[in-house]
């Protein structure tokens, strides 16, 4: 074949439609019918006794920590059912009985297969031997793992630098290989380790780094059931978090006020059926939210400036509305603040933030009195031009309110993938820490690189642009994951090797470097056994806590290695031996590793111990109300601006959503049921008023259009569905429309993709399609 050859992929498969049904939206989260569903993803992927034998391990002290979220486990766990519809739902796509095998490649080309839809491909099954994609071919071919490995080595020594090099990370892995995998791109000599944080909660990270001095959340568990009021602020728990919704059933139970501040009002917070109580069962079950407020798409600061100044108002008339005892020995900026909310005219506030004022007072009245305040939140607050701001203005509610170091108080970031948090810990950032550097040097015996190494965005700029000719991935989907999909595709294809370290097919690995490798590695519930003795790793949980987790099923095949495996092999075959760290040692007995953890990452500590059973909290400055790290040694009070979106008469503000079928970029199925979809994902949900504006009918086709910078994106053919939701504001499933999001728009100094504001047109169709009856 010609040298110039090129793989005609398709970066987001056939945009057909599949026969869509809708319904009313299912008003009452989980109950008996989550429960169904669950059992039923499993039977059908797992069988009966795998399944049931592996759901009664998922999360209990004795078994593995559940793929999914990164929701913590209660201290007194159900026996029988620790679990939700989600987590089911990930442990059966996870140890699925079908394979993805060297005849699966052989007979489909890499151009076939990206025909398929991104739930077409997930459903071949696990990955069971490394592969290959060699130049100039279309088809994977198996290759030996000692051959993998030296085709890598092969690639590094050819690179001029080590920044041509890109090492990145989704938040499935453990810390365990996570801290080994960022000691080797160190090693190596780069800093190169963008993460999945980048694309999700670097804008928590960066606005409770800046206000709190750590960019974590300080609340426990516990906590959230001694709250007078919670806030849940762009974020849906009852289809991405679902355990959660136990916990803020506690919260009601003791008498706490939850408020939900979403531009949809989304099932888990209408009504919540607990599987576990007979009132969940044959009962109504719980009235989650006390309180919803539909705001228009980020116009959370104006929203939380109204409730910010009618409170200050109501301070300055008794001044018991703010801990100013709180503010006055903890806190630093209030009078910057103060000085600043008066400037603000509350009838154009409550315009930007698209409520009711009745509401608004009524949020106002929960605050007044409250001492025990949580705020929640997700990709609603972070994925915005000004995500960082957001966030801030929410902390400062907590510390006007003095709502931080005491029970039932605090900041709750709720983390997606289960282990994302713990990936930092151990050290996978593309900045500098200092400090880190100085213990890698005098315990692991290396120089680490003192260069800031690149973010997602940066290095999807630097393929795109030849800079990076090496792309590795522990775990993820990143074509799919990022935002720009086109440019993302064209930046992977411009890279001279490929690596993804996978349990299941996806469409990375179909738009991949001229060379291209997949090498197959363990699911979590997957027994890990090295020279005969079974290993265990450690995750962390959405709080902080670290614990331990350990695998009981047979492996997908007796070709897969584990994670820490295939880094420490990868690492050996590059050195050669020549190296300080015996990386080999390390990946064959994890305890090793977690001595490493324990003397080079902040605030672990004798891990392999702590970690069983209930395991041990990471220490938090935020819950002992030490702020020494900060400027003055005091918590930051924020000023912050209002959001600047100008939209043209026919632009809509576009946020992108999840189905209540997928977990990220994993699509489980193609049915959305509390918001009444069925079997049909390419869908737009506006308001009808919008609809009879735009002359739209229900399931009229239309294309989707943005324009950033001179450059117009489309997303082709999807139905439109009237739906309960702001007007001039519209949402459409990630990642179908991640194609959409400008790579170069990002939150100011976190860089997070703004994927929940993208300015849109729709475009109509001349067709209609019919609806499955």
């Amino acid at each position: 074949m010609a040298k110039d050859f090129k793989r005609n992929v398709s970066i987001t498969g056939i945009e057909e439609f599949t026969n869509i049904r809708l319904g009313e939206p299912v008003r009452d989260a989980a109950g008996m019918l989550g429960v169904k569903e669950a059992l039923k993803h499993g039977f059908k992927e797992m069988g009966v006794l795998r399944s049931m034998g592996a759901l009664l391990k998922m999360n209990q002290k004795d078994g593995f920590d559940c793929p999914s979220c990164a929701w913590p486990d209660p201290e007194n766990r159900s026996p029988v059912a620790e679990y939700c519809e989600n987590g089911a739902k990930a442990l059966a796509d996870e140890a699925t009985t079908a394979k993805a095998d060297a005849g699966l490649f052989k007979k489909w080309t890499v151009e076939e297969l990206s025909q398929l839809s991104d739930y077409e491909l997930n459903k071949f099954g696990r990955l069971i031997e490394p592969l290959v994609l060699r130049p100039n071919s279309l088809h994977y071919e198996p290759i030996t793992w000692t051959e993998a490995y030296g085709l890598i080595a092969k690639h590094l020594d050819r690179l001029n630098h080590p920044d041509e090099a890109i090492f990145y990370t989704s938040g499935r892995s453990s810390n365990e290989a996570a801290f080994l995998y960022g000691m080797f791109a160190r090693a190596f000599g780069t800093n190169n380790m963008p993460d999945c944080s980048n694309m999700c909660h670097e804008s928590s990270g960066v606005a409770l780094g800046e206000t709190l001095g750590i960019g974590k959340g300080s609340t426990v568990l516990e906590d959230l059931y001694e709250a007078e009021v919670i806030i849940i602020a762009g974020q849906n728990p009852g289809t991405n978090h679902p355990r959660m919704m136990s916990a803020l059933e506690k919260c009601k139970n003791n008498g706490g006020k939850i408020i939900s501040i979403n531009p949809l009002e989304e099932s888990g917070l209408v009504n919540f059926k607990n599987p576990q109580h007979l009132s969940g069962t044959i009962g109504s079950g719980v009235q989650m939210a006390d309180l919803h407020l539909p705001v228009q798409i980020n116009q959370d600061i104006p929203l939380m400036k109204l409730i910010l100044k009618k409170l200050a108002t109501l301070d300055s008339i008794d001044h018991k509305v703010f801990d100013h005892a709180f503010i006055e020995k903890y806190t630093t900026g209030y009078d910057g603040f103060i000085n600043d909310i008066k400037q603000y005219d509350e009838a154009d506030l409550l315009a930007r933030a698209g409520v009711q004022e009745s509401d608004v007072n009524k949020a106002v009245a929960m605050l007044r009195h409250s001492e025990k305040i949580i705020v929640c939140w997700a990709m609603g607050l972070t994925q915005h031009k000004n995500g960082v701001e957001n966030i801030r203005e929410f902390v400062n509610l907590l510390l006007l309110k003095g709502a931080l170091g005491k029970p039932g108080a605090g900041t709750c970031p709720v983390r997606g993938h289960s282990n994302v948090q713990g990936d930092r810990s151990v050290g996978i950032q593309h900045f500098i820490d200092e400090a880190m550097n100085r213990r890698i040097k005098e315990f692991m015996h290396f120089d680490p690189p003192t260069k800031r190494g690149f973010d997602v965005v940066e290095s999807m700029e630097a393929m795109h642009e030849g800079k990076a000719k090496a792309f590795f991935c522990l775990g993820g989907n990143f074509l799919m994951a990022a935002s720009d999909t086109k440019y993302t595709a064209e930046a992977i294809q411009n890279c001279e090797l490929s690596v993804q370290i996978s349990t299941k097919l996806n469409r990375t690995h179909l738009v991949t470097g001229k060379t291209a490798l997949i090498l197959p590695t363990l699911g979590r519930s997957e027994k890990d056994t090295i020279n005969g003795k079974q290993q265990y790793f450690t995750v962390e949980n959405s709080m902080g806590k670290v614990s331990q987790s350990k695998g009981i099923l047979k492996p997908a095949s007796g070709n897969v290695k584990s994670e820490p495996l295939i880094i420490a092999e990868i690492a050996d075959a590059y050195f050669k031996g020549n190296h300080p760290v015996d990386w080999k040692a390390m990946g064959m007995d994890y305890e090793i590793i977690r001595e490493y953890i324990d003397l080079v990452a902040k605030g672990f500590k004798d891990t392999s111990k702590r970690s069983e059973g209930h395991g041990y909290y990471l220490p938090n400055n935020v819950r002992n109300l030490d702020f020494s790290m900060l400027p003055q040694g005091k918590a930051q009070i924020t000023v912050n601006k209002l959001p600047q979106h100008t939209l043209a008469k026919d632009e809509f503000m576009l946020m992108t959503i999840r189905s209540h079928d997928q977990f990220n970029t994993t699509i489980y199925g193609l049915d959305d049921r509390y918001r009444g979809v069925y079997n049909e994902r390419r869908v737009v949900f506006m308001n009808q008023k919008d609809m009879d504006k735009l002359g739209l009918r229900k399931l009229d086709v239309v294309d989707i259009t943005s324009e950033y910078d001179g450059e117009v994106r489309k997303a082709r053919k999807f139905l439109m569905i009237p739906y309960n939701i702001p007007e001039g504001n519209i949402a459409s499933y990630f990642p179908e429309t991640n194609i959409l999001v400008p790579y170069n728009h990002f939150a100011e100094r976190s860089q997070t993709p703004i994927s929940k504001s993208v300015k849109v047109k729709i475009h109509k169709q001349t067709k209609t399609v019919k609806e499955l009856v």
